[in-house]
């Protein structure tokens, strides 16, 4: 029988991290539980950045340091190896994005190719990801969406960004490694969703070998779902897909007020949350096909697909199943699914700081959108600290 993990044993939860280390993440998340200060900070450094002002000692030291594993794969091993003592596998993120120049875009294809033959040598579960915008032009991707008629240059623009993305998908088949396709804003998702759609017809005839995204908080995703289980089901391939609450909120409800159309966002953090579990029986009903990376920072949920698995009569270690969290938050939730047995791993972002930035700052402005959560983190440090000071010392 299955056994469900208590989120609560911050022994468990914390064992890999130093009292210093739970006093530093403890600041972070105070600094970021301010929706003021976050707001003035991340203003201040973007227009800090812009005008060359030397800050990136400050971001490293604090809110990276956090978040990231370093700004090269090799500053980024001493993470991996930790994570990997503890059953959890490090997902190397290049967070490179929002791009312009081809040379750039060819340099991103050769990184993710390196992450590829990395993630071979290291993981027991070679897994790696990437964002489209880190090989395409945002407008390329936001005309294709639209369905505009592409002129003969674009249209060559587009064919390079379908070989960059054929030539990462190659090799991941050919080294069985898989990719996660990450989501992004919707004016560009249609785009993604088709080059995703296509590599997983062409790559995942025996095992999911590239995965989409679905970020549940957009409330027409639940029916895309059932559409791409539909489409694995009759042209018999197997689904890969990473459920994701979403991370472009603010973002996307701005643009939807000021272009004069109705959100894409659910109405309410509660829809969310049922689509999302309703996304995860979906998928549980339809596990024979579909591959499913859990990416949540949700005890509920995480608990939900625990249950799940055990009425399916799963075992913990099952290899189509993936928690996932964000290196730098929750903890709690993932090392004690690993603890359990269960096939857990962490997104580990890297990248030059100033590149890496689009990335932190909506870790900021997501963690002080969920107070909630955030107080749940510190009040679990807390606690373990506390616990460790009164520990009885060992003679």
């Amino acid at each position: 029988m299955s056994n469900i993990p208590s989120f609560s044993n911050t022994e468990v939860a914390f064992k890999a991290k130093s009292s210093g280390e739970l006093k530093f993440t403890s600041l972070i998340f105070k600094m970021m539980g301010s929706p003021g200060l976050v707001n003035s900070l991340t203003g201040l450094t973007t227009f800090a950045l812009k005008i060359h002002l030397p800050i990136q000692w400050i971001i490293k030291k604090t809110i990276f340091k956090q978040f990231c594993g370093g700004e090269k794969i090799q500053e980024c091993s001493s993470t991996y190896e930790s994570l990997r003592k503890n059953n959890i596998e490090a997902i190397l993120d290049y967070s490179v994005e929002g791009q312009s120049k081809e040379a750039d875009f060819d340099k991103v294809r050769d990184e993710l190719l390196q992450l590829v033959s990395n993630a071979k040598k290291h993981a027991k579960v070679p897994t790696t990801c990437m964002k489209v915008t880190g090989i395409a032009s945002f407008s390329i991707l936001e005309k294709v969406s639209a369905n505009t008629e592409l002129k003969e240059i674009e249209k060559q623009e587009y064919n390079r960004v379908i070989q960059r993305l054929e030539a990462i998908c190659a090799k991941a088949f050919e080294n069985g490694v898989k990719i996660y396709i990450d989501a992004e804003e919707t004016w560009i998702q249609v785009a993604i969703d088709r080059l995703a759609e296509v590599m997983m017809q062409k790559y995942n005839g025996k095992e999911a070998i590239v995965y989409t995204t679905l970020q549940m908080y957009r409330h027409d995703r639940l029916n895309y779902l059932q559409v791409l289980i539909e489409k694995a089901i009759n042209h018999n391939f197997f689904l890969g897909v990473k459920i994701v609450r979403g991370a472009y909120l603010e973002k996307e409800n701005e643009r939807a007020n000021q272009k004069g159309y109705n959100t894409p966002m659910q109405p309410s953090k509660l829809s969310t949350d049922n689509d999302y579990n309703a996304a995860l029986k979906l998928i549980m009903n339809n596990i024979q096909k579909v591959e499913l990376c859990a990416g949540t920072h949700n005890e509920e949920s995480a608990k939900l697909l625990c249950e799940l698995m055990q009425e399916k009569g799963l075992d913990n270690s099952y290899k189509g199943i993936f928690f996932s969290q964000l290196y730098g938050m929750s903890d709690n939730i993932s090392f004690n699914l690993a603890h359990a047995g269960y096939n857990v791993s962490k997104y580990l972002p890297y990248g030059p700081v100033r590149d890496t930035l689009p990335y932190l700052i909506r870790r900021a402005r997501e963690n002080t959108s969920i107070a909630g959560q955030m107080g749940r983190e510190l009040t679990l440090i807390t606690s373990e600290l506390l616990r460790r000071k009164n520990q009885p010392t060992k003679k």
